[in-house]
C-alpha cells in the first residue's frame, strides 16, 4: 500500500487542464513524444511524455489532458519538460487523462 500524504501535501499540487495543440517524435528517444499544450496562457507548456507505443501522434493532437503543471522542469534525453502529463497505466496499457466537459484550459483539478 502506497505511503498516505497529508492534505497539506495535496494542496501543494498545481493540476491543470490544458489541450495538445503539437505533437513530436523525441529526437533522442524511441518511446517518447514532445507535447506542445495550450495551458490558457500567451505560450504552449512543453511536456515530455512516454506515450509514443500507446497513441500516434494524430490521436493526441486536440486531447483535453490533465497535468501536472508545478512539477520541477527537468530535462529528458535532451528535451525540457515543464511538467507531467498524467495517465492510468496498467502494465502496458495508457490511457492519458482527459476530461468529460467543454472546461476552459487552465481550469485547476482539486
Amino acid at each position: 500500500m502506497p505511503e498516505t500524504i497529508s492534505f497539506e501535501d495535496w494542496q501543494k499540487l498545481d493540476i491543470r487542464v490544458g489541450t495538445i495543440k503539437e505533437v513530436l517524435p523525441h529526437p533522442n528517444a524511441d518511446k517518447l513524444y514532445i507535447l506542445k499544450v495550450d495551458e490558457g496562457k500567451e505560450s504552449l507548456r512543453q511536456l515530455v511524455a512516454g506515450l509514443k507505443e500507446s497513441y500516434t501522434q494524430e490521436e493526441l493532437v486536440g486531447k483535453k489532458i490533465v497535468f501536472l503543471a508545478n512539477l520541477e522542469p527537468k530535462k529528458l534525453r535532451g528535451e525540457l519538460s515543464q511538467g507531467m502529463i498524467l495517465a492510468a497505466v496498467d502494465e502496458d496499457n495508457i490511457s492519458v487523462l482527459t476530461v468529460d466537459k467543454d472546461i476552459p484550459n487552465n481550469a485547476k483539478v482539486q
